[in-house]
């Protein structure tokens, strides 16, 4: 049977984002090159939820993307905005097409295979399993990861043990269904966004007394999310390891952190899609790229580590790099 045709979303903005997307575009195309789907940049759109203008107003980035044949998919913030921009992943979702399959993306990521050789099951979604136990933090005196994790699933009538893990011992975070949301993705993004919004909104504006303590900033997405997805008949082993956050994809998060810790083949890649003249002119107007990318502080960078031996937490990395003079972002 043939590959169900979907959609590839990712969020745009000025800033930082706007060239993070236009290089997740020249990869897509690039490792891609027969896919069939449509490509969605969502931009939100200026409002009262916002500080700034979050808008893509550069017209050498816009003329980039429409040439990488991307659509922009303008929204607008109801709900969270300025205050909590990770919430754009959730909002968005209204946006696209309903009722067609989709594949969210942080644009913090390469495509470095073919999207459409991933076996996707659609009625099964899943999410990034590329992440550290960064929430809860259960205290000395609890309540403790399954006390604060049920109360969430009994707030939604989910059924948590159906979600456990049981190779992993009790109160060990990875017993627990839990996901990075740098990727996600699922048979409907209207259903599957208005059920986002609804559960995070009601962790947010009203959590249970077991999350008292706990942090919800930056970390609401990625609490809602395992909620969600296992609401719609997901879970962590719905898609099959090795391809994305493997051969298919990478979500390198940041330029620098992309250079100490990635692969060789991942590397050659950004270098490899951001070389045409068309494309690198236009990311020549940020200056991390501009310096990482263009003028070989990446490689200064890679230089510092040794990629099969790499320090175990992400803090340390970051501390050498900054160290060195060479973090950028």
């Amino acid at each position: 049977m043939a590959q169900q045709s979907f959609n590839v979303m990712i969020i745009g903005q000025a800033g930082r984002l706007q060239y993070e997307a236009l290089l997740f575009a020249a990869s897509l195309r690039h490792s891609s090159p027969n896919f069939s789907g449509r490509v969605f940049v969502a931009v939100p759109q200026p409002g009262p939820l916002w500080d700034k203008d979050p808008s893509i107003r550069s017209a050498p980035v816009l003329e980039v993307l429409q040439r990488l044949d991307v659509e922009i998919l303008p929204f607008e913030s109801k709900i969270f905005g300025s205050k909590y921009p990770y919430g754009n992943k959730i909002e968005a979702l209204q946006a696209l097409p309903e009722g067609e399959p989709f594949v969210f993306f942080d644009s913090d990521t390469l495509i470095t295979g073919d999207l459409e050789a991933v076996p996707f099951d659609f009625s099964r979604p899943s999410a990034s399993l590329r992440r550290e136990g960064t929430w809860p933090k259960p205290t000395l005196y609890g309540p403790g990861y399954t006390e604060i994790w049920r109360a969430l699933y009994e707030r939604f009538g989910l059924d948590m043990d159906a979600t456990l893990d049981l190779s992993q011992p009790d109160e060990f975070w990875k017993r627990y269904l839990y996901f990075n949301a740098g990727f996600f993705y699922g048979a409907c993004p209207r259903a599957f966004g208005k059920r986002f919004a609804v559960y995070a909104q009601s962790i947010l504006k009203d959590p249970p007394p077991e999350l008292i303590g706990q942090s919800l900033d930056p970390w609401l997405d990625q609490v809602a999310l395992p909620l969600v997805i296992h609401s719609f008949g997901g879970g962590r082993d719905a898609l099959p390891t090795g391809y994305l956050d493997g051969e298919t994809s990478c979500h390198y998060r940041l330029f620098p952190l992309l250079y100490a810790r990635e692969s060789n083949a991942v590397v050659d890649l950004l270098q490899q899609v951001a070389a045409p003249n068309w494309i690198k002119k236009v990311l020549k107007a940020y200056d991390p790229i501009k310096r990482l990318v263009y003028q070989g502080r990446g490689e200064r960078v890679r230089a510092l580590f040794d990629q099969n031996h790499l320090p175990r937490r992400e803090q340390a990395i970051r501390n050498r790099i900054k160290s060195e003079g060479l973090w950028e972002r």
